[in-house]
């Protein structure tokens, strides 16, 4: 089985550099567009999951990063009052994974992997027939990697958890971190050139593509500060 998997942080909808509105519904519309088989995707806001899967019409495993004490579509209508000021402090944050309708979730599962008083951070992990595919968004502190480091070797543990003999691991997501930065990973795929990557073991994996700015721009900017990555395994 071949599949196209991507990964992208969403920025929260908004575009780069920020202005007053929110685009969310362009980007899920887009990063959908042509029909991958699973999307990874990083700071989604609360009040959007509600719509992706209308949006995309794809299956939608979704967890809770930072949760918001109201209702979601009321941080979601203060927040696109004036996106680029009030960011995600009232709309909250979500890791979500999106799968084309023909594949079977067979389990799902997510976990914490940031430590102390820093925001939390999650690593989400659905597994398919042959696969399990695990969704992070790590700590970025610009001058301690190590922190990013380590989140992404309990994120590994924990989908490692889920993998049975014959499965291969995705491992994808907002690693915030480069490559001279990554901890050691033996018997995956090569990084990106970036801080967000897909990693494959146990599969045959192609290049991974990193899209060019023209692929997300639209009239009022560039849809996200992050360039959606994607690569075909299988």
């Amino acid at each position: 089985m071949s599949l196209l998997i991507r990964s992208w942080n969403l920025h929260h909808g908004m575009t780069s550099p920020n202005n007053r509105h929110n685009y969310l519904e362009q980007e899920i519309r887009l990063i959908s567009s042509d029909h991958p088989d699973v999307v990874c995707l990083q700071e989604l806001p609360l009040w959007g999951r509600r719509h992706l899967e209308g949006w995309s019409e794809m299956k939608l495993i979704w967890n809770s990063a930072r949760r918001i004490w109201f209702p979601p579509r009321f941080g979601g209508w203060i927040t696109r009052l004036n996106q680029g000021f009030f960011r995600s402090a009232f709309s909250g944050q979500a890791n979500a994974i999106l799968l084309d309708r023909r594949l079977q979730p067979l389990e799902q599962r997510w976990t914490v992997i940031s430590r102390g008083r820093r925001e939390r951070r999650t690593c989400q992990a659905v597994r398919l027939q042959g696969m399990v595919i695990a969704n992070l968004h790590a700590s970025g502190v610009a001058d301690h990697p190590e922190v990013g480091a380590a989140e992404a070797l309990r994120a590994l543990a924990f989908a490692e958890s889920l993998v049975q003999p014959g499965d291969a691991l995705v491992f994808a997501g907002d690693f915030n971190l480069f490559a001279r930065n990554l901890p050691k990973l033996p018997d995956f795929s090569p990084p990106g050139p970036g801080i967000d990557h897909i990693f494959v073991r146990g599969a045959k994996a192609g290049a991974l593509d990193v899209w060019p700015e023209a692929h997300r721009t639209i009239t009022a900017g560039v849809l996200s500060d992050h360039a959606p990555v994607e690569l075909r395994v299988g």
